[in-house]
């Protein structure tokens, strides 16, 4: 799949933008399952204020998607029309320790490397980030969680641009936060988020982070190419215990599995193709809902076109 340029348009209407495009640009190298076709255009912001003057600017008949680390996203074979927007650990990566036990992050910073920085700093209470892929802007997008601990339990305010251009602070409460999912508009991409931790020991905090990686080791494929949970828990159960019991664990499409060791992750063995994964979820959907009348929500955003 190639798609007409947008290059030429988007500079002419920008011509002070400082990011980069790039036409036609292969995503699966940007997502965990390693699979999807092409971005129309890909455009990295060079910083906030970057990303502040493309967004108005950009005409409206073109759709913009984000993307972060693509820990949790199926890119369709087809690609994605219009403007991908991927921000940088270079623009969007700053780390600051805040009085009163606070941590201050760019967007772009992998929930991993947040949670050592809290850990190093003595700042407890954001451990449980150390178990979650992806970057800080998707953990704000969906309430992200593991381990007792989420996104909505320490968030302080959540920093980002609209398609107007505009700076706008979210507090906690603005976020609306519930099981996986922010009520924040759709249009705002978050760029910074400031938590709220507590003082804690170092040691202790490291320890655990520490038995966190050894949990997930022990009971999730995180070797494999794989998204991560794949299913929203539904209410009163638990998604893989409802892919188990519908005989789902081990199931292949094409070149697609789910896990062996965990059943809610879906596993790229090698060739697959985004088609074999979505197709492999949805067949897991059926089965669940044959078996027990629960009906599975897909946690993977899916972007892009068949």
């Amino acid at each position: 799949m190639t798609f007409p340029d947008l290059t030429p348009e988007i500079t002419a209407l920008m011509p002070e933008l400082r990011g980069r495009l790039s036409a036609n640009e292969p995503l699966a190298p940007y997502t965990w399952f390693r699979v999807g076709g092409p971005a129309q255009l890909l455009y990295m912001p060079a910083d906030e204020a970057d990303l502040a003057y493309f967004l108005p600017r950009l005409p409206r008949r073109i759709p913009a998607t984000v993307i972060g680390l693509g820990s949790n996203v199926i890119v369709r074979d087809g690609g994605v029309e219009g403007v991908v927007i991927r921000l940088s650990a270079k623009g969007f990566g700053e780390i600051a320790i805040e009085e009163g036990s606070r941590l201050r992050v760019g967007a772009a910073i992998p929930d991993v490397k947040a949670a050592r920085a809290a850990a190093e700093a003595g700042i407890d209470g954001l451990a449980f980030y150390r178990g979650i892929p992806g970057a800080i802007g998707g953990a704000l997008r969906m309430n992200a969680g593991a381990h007792g601990g989420e996104t909505k339990d320490t968030l302080i305010e959540a920093r980002g641009v609209d398609r107007e251009g505009n700076i706008r602070i979210f507090s906690n409460a603005d976020m609306g936060y519930s099981y996986r999912h922010c009520s924040a508009p759709e249009d705002i991409i978050f760029t910074q988020a400031l938590f709220q931790g507590r003082p804690g020991d170092p040691e202790a905090i490291l320890a655990e982070m520490d038995r966190i990686t050894q949990a997930r080791e022990a009971s999730q494929p995180i070797k494999e190419k794989t998204g991560g949970s794949t299913f929203k828990n539904p209410g009163g159960h638990k998604a893989w215990q409802l892919i188990d019991a519908a005989g789902c664990r081990g199931l292949v499409v094409g070149d697609a599995e789910v896990s062996k060791m965990h059943c809610n992750f879906l596993i790229n063995r090698g060739r697959a193709s985004a088609a074999d994964i979505e197709n492999l979820g949805e067949t897991v959907r059926r089965r669940v809902f044959e078996r027990s009348g629960v009906e599975l929500q897909w946690e993977i955003k899916r972007i892009g076109a068949a």
